[in-house]
């Protein structure tokens, strides 16, 4: 193990590895999130610090899961260690190796078919990713049982070469599995936000052109003032992100069916206004 650390980190660093699989996670989360409301991500500008903001909220369950799986991993290892101190090694491997072995086998061969074909796994969040890594650890475990059952010397480069192996799998999968998490928590976090706009804060556009903004809920009002800086005023309008140089405008009724969002280069020639949506104009709107 200590052999199989040293030639991973001298191939990969630790710290470019974790960024990027953060960039990758953000990115990917930030697709589905902004595609729910229409927005092709990347005309929004994101950067790295936007991506890995985005990232956070849905590994939060995912760490969260894989720490307890490994914990209680380590607990039932310790307690077989404790068995074979014990001296009940031989009768306890004899019932525990086939069941790890045939149950390790299934899990495997099902998670592995999904890759390739549809199947009940398909259908469910992360199952089949999820099962394929449970059955590689099975398996795993059931050859280290059978190792100590009848020890064998193992060359030291096939010992790296199969812990390698295994990592490489065990790290697609989970790759896989928050791949699809993050997906769904996107899409799902995109639900909640279109299902609340009207909490969100009033946004009142003012511009120096007509920008012929029509949507459910925006009304576009002229300025008749001859000196006003600002010749129009659109309501009816809720801010979602600010990033770089752009605003990403939705509709105040906007729907998936008759809603269309609004994509804004931040200029002088634009101002900003906002309000709580519980509050009420003390006058007719004016420019």
């Amino acid at each position: 193990m200590q052999r199989l650390g040293t030639l991973f980190g001298s191939i990969v660093a630790p710290t470019t590895l974790v960024t990027g699989l953060l960039y990758y996670f953000g990115h990917n989360y930030a697709h589905f999130f902004f595609g729910h409301f229409g927005v092709d991500s990347s005309t929004l500008g994101l950067t790295t610090a936007d991506y890995m903001r985005r990232i956070v909220d849905p590994l939060f369950i995912p760490i969260t899961v894989i720490a307890l799986a490994g914990l209680a991993a380590l607990w039932i290892h310790a307690e077989v260690r404790i068995r074979f101190a014990e001296g009940l090694t031989p009768r306890m491997i004899r019932r525990l190796l086939p069941f790890a072995a045939v149950t390790g086998l299934l899990l495997a061969a099902a998670g592995t078919v999904s890759v390739f074909a549809v199947t009940p796994l398909s259908h469910r969040l992360a199952a089949a990713p999820l099962t394929l890594a449970a059955g590689v650890l099975l398996l795993t475990y059931a050859h280290h049982l059978r190792r100590r059952l009848r020890p064998t010397p193992v060359p030291p480069a096939a010992a790296i070469a199969e812990w390698a192996t295994v990592f490489v799998l065990l790290g697609l999968t989970l790759f896989w599995a928050v791949t699809d998490y993050a997906a769904a928590v996107a899409v799902s976090r995109a639900r909640w936000y279109a299902a609340r706009l009207d909490t969100l804060p009033d946004a009142v556009l003012y511009s120096e052109r007509g920008l012929n903004l029509t949507g459910p809920g925006v009304r576009e009002i002229p300025c008749t003032r001859k000196d006003a800086a600002y010749r129009f005023r659109y309501e009816g309008l809720k801010l979602i992100l600010r990033s770089g140089d752009q605003y990403l405008f939705l509709p105040k009724g906007w729907t998936r069916r008759n809603g269309t969002a609004f994509l804004l280069p931040r200029t002088p020639a634009l101002r900003l206004e906002f309000t709580h949506p519980t509050s009420r104009p003390p006058a007719p709107p004016t420019c």
